[in-house]
């Protein structure tokens, strides 16, 4: 007996030096739940307003780094690598502006690469044919544009707000397919030129000549059939007028053909909520964009927030802390959490305790994860914190679809922190990345959370940040 309560003293001991230790870079120890629900700063400054450090292209090393950046587009692969595109940041040579950047990340040797794009600002894009891949192909520089990865490890990228050739800019409809495999693009569809209308054709039609307006800052799913799909944003509607869309999307990768499935073809809509938790064929989300996106185990779509249409009357578009689920199936929307109204104060309630009341402030420009036990996940953006006073946020919240309750996790329920970054690679309880919008994020193949950048605090400076950081255990 002695014996045994020996060793269960021993092997306790050691799993609470592997968590103080955070485990390494790259780990994959799964400690028990006790020790879940740390930050590890992982690479990358603890200041702002880095410069890229690219190396050779195609070559990993450990002092390669991607320049801070916002708005950026991310995917993680089938072999479990995080990837990195373009954004608003700093290039090589320390300038700020639009990137088209390509960068991988290894999780095991937390090593960058820089794969494919330009290391300076404002590059076009080199479309060749389309559906023809070619190594010379690559989409211009962009901010605000939205991914995919497919079940055949392709990434997918759609529009933002860019360039597509030398001295031709604006909102964008291209759709690119890059394969890590061969390493080259392909243009698979919308245009090469900038601020096209959207063809919306029949409602619930695939057709050919479908596809969505030129737009930044919509959110994207995949299905599990493989579909892709997209949501509003800012750009074009069928008219031609820019502003904030709430449009539904379905492209079929095989077929290559765009279904408009749900909401307006004119932009600028009001929000139809209906009634709390019932779903309804007229219920719609308002006009937005910078909200985000989660698919569920279910295939069920969920969108949270963003800047943008609520049910307000009066006109105005300010910053939403609605959640709404959509299922394919039905072709329905419900209203399930938050309000309907605009420019909300969070309810954070006790730090780790779920309950009915709670939920995020207002917000856009947040990050999501979904983790394999199908909690919903939220950190930052900008918009209200508990005193209802809007900015830059780094709260970190959980969302349970089966008890339909909000849990704040980490971080602070005040606007404008600084992060607590600890040492390198070490995991610590006091660790906590700062108040941030526009960062980019990935869930891994382990179901630990990772974010990267975006506009906010560091240790202690305000600015573009290109820090990595993991939470989980």
């Amino acid at each position: 007996m002695k014996s045994a309560l020996r060793l269960a003293i021993i092997v306790f001991s050691f799993l609470a030096l592997l968590s103080a230790c955070g485990g390494g870079g790259g780990d994959d120890i799964h400690l028990p739940s006790v020790f879940a629900g740390k930050w590890t700063w992982v690479s990358g400054s603890n200041a702002a307003d880095q410069a890229g450090i690219y190396g050779t292209k195609g070559t990993a090393a450990a002092s390669n780094l991607p320049g801070a950046r916002m708005r950026a587009a991310s995917w993680l692969d089938s072999g479990g690598k995080l990837w990195l595109f373009g954004g608003s940041g700093y290039d090589s040579a320390g300038f700020i502006s639009t990137l088209n950047d390509l960068w991988e990340f290894d999780p095991i040797t937390l090593e960058w690469t820089w794969v494919s794009g330009s290391n300076l600002r404002y590059e076009p894009g080199t479309y060749g044919t389309k559906g023809v891949a070619a190594p010379s192909n690559v989409p211009g520089a962009r901010y605000s544009a939205i991914s995919w990865s497919d079940s055949q490890g392709n990434l997918w990228l759609f529009g933002g707000y860019g360039y597509v050739s030398a001295g031709n800019f604006g909102e964008l409809n291209d759709l690119w397919k890059y394969a890590p495999a061969t390493l080259e693009w392909t243009w698979v569809s919308g245009s090469n030129t900038a601020d096209q209308l959207g063809v919306y054709g029949t409602k619930g039609t695939a057709d050919s000549s479908n596809f969505p307006g030129a737009r930044s800052g919509a959110v994207s799913w995949l299905d599990s059939s493989g579909k892709l799909w997209l949501f509003g944003g800012s750009g074009y509607d069928s008219a031609g007028r820019s502003s904030v869309l709430n449009d539904l999307w379905k492209f079929d990768p095989t077929t290559l053909e765009w279904t408009w499935v749900s909401g307006s073809d004119t932009a600028d809509q009001l929000g139809v909520y209906g009634t709390k938790g019932v779903a309804a064929p007229s219920n719609v989300p308002g006009a937005r964009d910078m909200a985000v996106s989660w698919r569920d185990s279910q295939d069920k779509l969920w969108l949270f927030g963003g800047w943008g249409w609520g049910s307000d009357l009066a006109g105005n578009v300010l910053y939403l802390n609605d959640l709404w689920k959509y299922d394919p199936v039905t072709l329905e929307w419900t209203w399930v959490s938050g309000t309907n109204a605009l420019n909300q104060a969070g309810i954070y309630g006790t730090k780790g305790t779920a309950a009915p009341h709670n939920f995020p402030g207002s917000r856009f420009s947040a990050v999501s994860w979904l983790d394999s036990s199908g909690k919903l996940w939220l950190f930052g953006g900008d918009g209200n914190d508990s005193a209802g006073t809007f900015g830059s946020l780094n709260d970190l919240w959980k969302y349970d679809s089966t008890t339909l309750e909000w849990t704040w996790v980490s971080g602070s329920n005040l606007r404008y922190e600084s992060g607590t970054y600890g040492t390198r690679r070490v995991a610590a309880p006091s660790n906590v990345p700062g108040a941030r919008y526009s960062a980019v994020s990935w869930i891994d193949s382990r179901g630990k959370l990772w974010l990267f950048g975006g506009d906010g605090y560091s240790a202690g400076n305000q600015g573009w940040l290109n820090d990595l950081w993991r939470y989980g255990r």
